[in-house]
């Protein structure tokens, strides 16, 4: 290798190394933040002089009814429903656009192409009064059973294009041997479908996570309190609990992370793969 390419090489390596600490520059003043004492936090180092770890043991023990584990332990059972919803019933309905022929098949499809384009907002209302009228509100039902229908049309149209790339002969010499449609979905197209499927996992796990919305807007009773609404009883009307809040959120962001970090490859697997194909 020349002089000049190694020069222009590691020149590459220190500008991808600046732009990396200027990215992760907001995270690590986060972690300094948290650790500051308040009189610390209107000071503009990064960094405290001796690290406050009673932010973390003040904001985990919360109160004297409820730790933050028991809002932890709320909001995952919760995504874990969410998450199965949203991976088995998006994969079902993928799979009857994908390969089955019906009647109005391209229309329905595309009536469910135009509900991405459709806000939230439009639809919140009427939900609000159905689940209210069948006595769901202030339970996680509202937050759950969406997901049971189809998990979304992004999630459709994502594993539709990704079965469209799996061949068809599959599914022929399966009928050959004499498979209905539903062992063909069960024991050749849902096996194929993990590097779609664990995309729709995180997305669907990151976005609810995230809901601080619909969670304010059905779940009223503080032992149902998920994260996200835990964080908020941080600030009071006349008060701020800047350090407890701030090492509880840096905390509350650690599974959609972790989720990331040890599933990243079949995440991205999934996205270049259903975005080639079709």
């Amino acid at each position: 290798m020349s002089i000049r390419k190694k020069w222009s090489k590691m020149g590459n390596q220190m500008f991808l190394i600046l732009f990396s600490l200027l990215m992760l520059y907001p995270v690590i003043w986060w972690i300094g933040a948290s650790l500051k004492k308040p009189e610390e936090l209107r000071l503009p180092t990064i960094w405290p002089e001796v690290p406050n770890w009673n932010n973390y043991v003040n904001g985990w023990l919360f109160s004297s009814e409820f730790t933050f584990a028991h809002f932890f332990k709320n909001t995952l059972i919760m995504e874990f429903w969410n998450v199965l919803g949203a991976v088995l019933t998006s994969a079902l309905v993928a799979y009857g656009f994908a390969r089955l022929n019906f009647k109005f098949k391209n229309l329905w499809f595309g009536i469910l192409m135009l509900t991405l384009m459709l806000p939230g907002q439009v639809t919140i209302v009427p939900q609000y009064i159905l689940f209210n009228h069948f006595g769901f509100v202030d339970s996680y039902v509202p937050l759950i059973l969406p997901h049971f229908f189809g998990g979304g049309a992004f999630f459709v149209f994502l594993l539709v294009q990704f079965i469209k790339g799996i061949p068809k002969e599959l599914d022929e010499a399966a009928k050959i041997d004499g498979a209905s449609v539903y062992s063909i979905f069960i024991r050749i197209i849902f096996p194929l479908l993990k590097p779609a499927l664990v995309t729709v996992a995180i997305f669907t796990f990151i976005w609810s996570w995230d809901d601080f919305f619909g969670q304010i807007l059905y779940l009223s009773s503080i032992d149902k309190y998920t994260v996200g609404l835990a964080l908020r009883m941080f600030v009071d009307q006349f008060e701020v609990q800047w350090g407890e809040l701030l090492a509880m959120s840096l905390l509350s962001i650690t599974p959609s992370v972790l989720l990331f970090f040890f599933a990243q490859k079949h995440f991205v697997e999934g996205i270049t793969t259903t975005g080639l194909k079709g």
